[in-house]
């Protein structure tokens, strides 16, 4: 048999109310502990002397308002939120201008792998004197290397003196086998040399006439993966990392679906191969998507600018999929070696053309995508909840989260105003009351039989019965309920002083018609 415990009389600490009498405390019956006898792990033990250390919450500082910041609270709500992200055109015209133009407006040959069987030094003072710097030659001493290398994109051409016959492969770099054979012809003939044949190894196909496919399929890969997970980033601040990654497992898979249904069998752009790309693109969205998931946490709202740059602006100049490494000016010449998009062009022209270097590449590129993605997520988890402790404790806003506020509470404003307009009152329940019986109509109501009122109200009472209306004084007679501001419609009876609830004449018209429902 246990004893109760809580047997020691309890004080309260309430007022004592006039002529009242106060009981003794009631004794409080206690069933036996079924966890025994011991304390609780924390719990403070009897006897003890040791103090409680509690950590004390800093003393928030005064947010220090700018006079540029004071100045632009006093502007429109609506209009501050505008100008507040008119940052993102600003930035995409800029980054469009720096890394779009300035890549394509004039590309040139440089550095132009030519992989020459045996030797021929005539040809090659001649190239070196008429176009310096442009191409540099590889000799090699067998043909069949010089092809394998020619498919897997390391040499643009390969040229054999003794039988005066260029190699290229259009499937992999339809400019370079266009303009390079061009170019060198134009230099043998010049140096008495008969016209080359040129032989192809890997033709497009007809329905990728200039070998675009790779690179626009590799761009709607790029911009669905990083926009699931720059939203994910702007709205999902709260969510836990597996539910967060969940999102872009899943949205990544629906994203591969869409894209490659609609390349390939809606469009025809590619024909086949619908399951390994479906895979490749999968793979790469996730490895995207992981990547901005962890920049997210480090730059907040403003996590479409790195996202943009990583996987837009710089990864499509340098893809290798509109014009070659060697015909695009630094850094992005070097930035082929490191950006998704040249790793997935390549991955999308070996499965369905057989060309370029083979997966291992974009496997590898692929994993550290999605490796740095996850080490980010890591360490900038714990910097968003440092950040926003922080900023609660501290009560710190920023602009965005002031015009936000200022907008929500003017739409409220606005709101009332136009029930106001229309004879209408919101309460506190979100229900609405109606305010007034007569002259309550805008001039605004006015509309015509196909569109009714220009603010979507109706312009003849509806058909479906009158209603009675009870006062508040008739409720509070009836029934001796008192009822609040919101236990019930403020109008007006319906026909005259009869608010008992007995049906109206149907010869008699509604006085007021948001009464006649």
């Amino acid at each position: 048999m246990s004893t109760p415990r809580n047997d020691v009389p309890q004080h309260s600490d309430t007022p004592d109310r006039p002529g009242a009498q106060r009981s003794a405390p009631k004794q409080r019956q206690t069933r036996p502990s079924a966890r025994g006898s011991g304390p609780r792990r924390g719990a403070k033990v009897a006897g003890s002397t040791r103090p409680v250390r509690r950590r004390q919450a800093p003393v928030p500082q005064p947010q220090k308002i700018s006079a540029w910041r004071r100045w632009y609270s006093t502007l429109h709500p609506s209009l501050q939120l505008i100008g507040l992200q008119l940052w993102m055109p600003l930035f995409f015209i800029v980054g469009f201008c720096l890394c779009y133009v300035f890549a394509f407006h004039a590309p040139h040959p440089h550095d132009v792998p030519i992989a020459l069987i045996g030797s021929d030094p005539t040809f090659v003072q001649a190239v070196q004197k008429a176009l310096p710097g442009e191409f540099v030659f590889h000799t090699y001493d067998s043909l069949v290397a010089a092809k394998r290398d020619v498919m897997a994109g390391s040499m643009a051409v390969a040229y054999d003196p003794s039988n005066n016959e260029f190699f290229k492969a259009s499937a992999h770099q339809f400019q370079v086998a266009s303009l390079v054979p061009a170019t060198l012809t134009a230099v043998l003939t010049a140096i008495g040399v008969a016209t080359p044949k040129v032989t192809e190894l890997a033709a497009l196909p007809s329905y990728d006439e200039y070998g675009t496919v790779p690179m626009y399929v590799m761009l709607a890969w790029c911009i669905g993966g990083y926009m699931v997970a720059m939203f994910i980033g702007i709205m999902g601040g709260p969510l836990r990392h597996r539910v967060r990654m969940a999102v872009i497992v899943i949205g990544g898979l629906v994203i591969s679906l869409i894209t490659n249904t609609l390349a390939g069998p809606v469009v025809g752009a590619i024909h086949g191969h619908w399951i390994e790309l479906v895979l490749i693109a999968w793979g790469w969205i996730v490895a995207i998507g992981l990547a901005v998931n962890g920049l997210s946490y480090f730059v907040g709202r403003f996590i479409a600018a790195p996202a943009m740059i990583c996987f837009v602006f710089l990864s499509m100049p340098s893809s290798g999929g509109a014009y070659p490494k060697w015909f695009m000016p630094e850094p992005f010449a070097w930035l082929n070696n490191v950006v998704v998009g040249s790793s997935m062009v390549d991955m999308i022209k070996h499965q369905v053309y057989g060309v370029g270097p083979g997966p291992a590449r974009g496997l590898i590129t692929m994993a550290c995508y999605a490796g740095a993605g996850l080490v980010l997520m890591y360490f900038g988890k714990m910097l968003w909840e440092r950040r926003r402790i922080r900023a609660i404790v501290t009560g710190r806003t920023t602009m965005f989260q002031d015009a936000q506020t200022a907008n929500r509470e003017f739409l409220g404003r606005q709101r009332d105003v136009e029930l106001e307009r229309h004879g209408l009152a919101s309460t506190e329940t979100g229900t609405l009351q109606v305010l007034r019986d007569d002259d309550w109509e805008d001039d605004r109501v006015s509309g015509d039989v196909f569109t009714g009122g220009r603010d979507g109200l109706e312009n003849e009472p509806l058909t479906t019965g009158r209603i009675a209306v009870v006062r508040q004084a008739d409720r509070q007679s009836v029934g001796g309920r008192s009822g609040g501001s919101g236990s019930g419609p403020r109008a007006r009876p319906a026909s005259g002083p009869d608010t008992t609830g007995a049906p109206a004449d149907p010869g008699d018209k509604p006085r007021h018609r948001h009464a006649a429902r």
